[in-house]
């Protein structure tokens, strides 16, 4: 099917076209319909599926045939830059509609606090808020909620995991009660079905295949100790002049002490919440226009950032959830596009590692270490190891600057583990 299957209001299919949208994703051509349709939803879709266009369309294309100029509808979103993402977005798909957009969100100076104030009291149909900033707002009687017609919350188990459940509790407390609610969610444990019964009434439920990695991506891993990872980052940036890659640690402090080891021979920027909002701003507008090649981040960016063409993603820590290795990993290979992911597997992350590949449903290839690099722990699978993690000697391993033997350059076939 195409989009034109939609019957979409004129102007909306319109901009559809100038855009190049031809055919749906499966997350958009199940779950259109049923907005469109009225029904509460709960969809389970992750990153990279489309599923932004599969609420916003049909939510724009009910505004726009209705000719109301009133807040329509609320979309939740975790993090700021999602928020954010997720503004820009509406406001593409917009262009040809004069429906408007407000992002809502918190991290900003009273600047910021005072233009998100300002653009409320103008008017939008379409607030998109983090939970924290909105909630706010609400206690200050800054919005008025009842014309709302249309709840999202995307992101759901994201915002679980943050603890924003009592919150969103909170703002539907001060929603009418007749709405259509819709619920996207990455992954779907207990928590996120029973807390979706709370908000929802008789949901129609979608379920597009999850754990697994685009059919674009190369993906590999290096058996490695601690002490050799810097080394080994260094390496592989230095095989090919890559346009846009990100590198993932498991916390700030890391992503902050390899930024400072990468800075004097890449162009390289960190991205971690200790920064203002303007500066993360900053940096993730230079990612996307290339003028930032690399970017090192924590998980904070494997679901908040929608840019087509990295070429790259390193794990140089192994995700402790398996799912958000798929996130991270989906970073790369967008819209139809190749990619590589490689991982970092240090002795005691070994069993996380073996996860993963079950999720997935797949074995991942090993590279041996380049050349110059002492040989690094034997891969062993899901048994964890009792190791300390950490490569032998001062040198972290690494004998001499040789540059290896890792190519990245088209498909490639790497030796079976050892």
């Amino acid at each position: 099917m195409d989009f034109s299957s939609f019957n979409f209001e004129t102007s909306l299919q319109e901009g559809l076209d100038a855009m190049g949208f031809e055919q749906p994703t499966p997350i958009q051509e199940k779950a259109i319909p049923v907005i469109l349709d009225n029904k509460d939803l709960i969809a389970c879709a992750q990153t990279g599926t489309g599923k932004t266009a599969a609420f916003i369309l049909p939510v724009l294309n009910k505004i726009s045939k209705s000719g109301s100029d009133k807040l329509n509808t609320l979309v939740l979103a975790p993090t700021r830059e999602l928020a954010i993402q997720i503004d820009q977005q509406i406001q593409g798909f917009s262009y040809f509609l004069g429906i408007s957009s407000i992002p809502i969100y918190g991290g900003g100076d009273g600047i910021v606090w005072e233009q998100q104030k300002k653009a409320l009291e103008t008017g939008a149909e379409i607030v998109v808020a983090t939970p924290g900033r909105l909630i706010a707002l609400l206690a200050g009687g800054k919005m008025d909620l009842s014309s709302l017609e249309h709840l999202i919350l995307d992101e759901a188990d994201r915002m679980m995991d943050m603890g924003f459940s009592d919150d969103i509790l909170k703002i539907v407390n001060y929603l009418p009660k007749e709405r259509q609610t819709i619920l996207f969610s990455a992954t779907m444990p207990s928590k996120i079905r029973q807390f979706s019964m709370k908000i929802l009434k008789n949901p129609q439920e979608i379920s597009i295949a999850i754990g697994k990695t685009a059919a674009g991506v190369t993906q590999a891993m290096y058996s490695v100790y601690d002490g050799q990872k810097e080394d080994l980052v260094k390496n592989i940036l230095s095989q090919k002049a890559y346009e846009a890659v990100i590198i993932f640690a498991s916390t700030k402090e890391k992503v902050k002490g390899l930024y400072k080891k990468l800075r004097k021979d890449f162009e390289v920027e960190a991205f971690h919440s200790d920064l203002e909002q303007i500066e993360r701003e900053k940096i993730m507008s230079g990612f996307k226009n290339k003028s930032i090649k690399i970017l090192i981040g924590t998980d904070i960016i494997s679901r908040g950032i929608d840019v087509v063409g990295i070429e790259l993603v390193i794990n140089f820590d192994t995700p402790s959830d398996p799912e958000d290795y798929v996130h991270r990993v989906g970073r790369t290979a967008r819209a139809d596009k190749e990619g590589e992911a490689i991982t970092f597997v240090n002795p005691k992350d070994q069993y996380k590692f073996a996860r993963i590949e079950k999720l997935i449903g797949m074995e991942i290839t090993q590279i041996p270490l380049p050349d110059g690099f002492d040989e690094g722990p034997v891969y062993q699978g899901e048994k964890p190891k009792s190791s300390s993690g950490k490569s032998k000697g001062k040198s972290g391993g690494h004998k001499n600057n040789s540059k290896g033997n890792y190519k990245s350059s088209g498909k490639k076939k790497f030796p079976p583990r050892q």
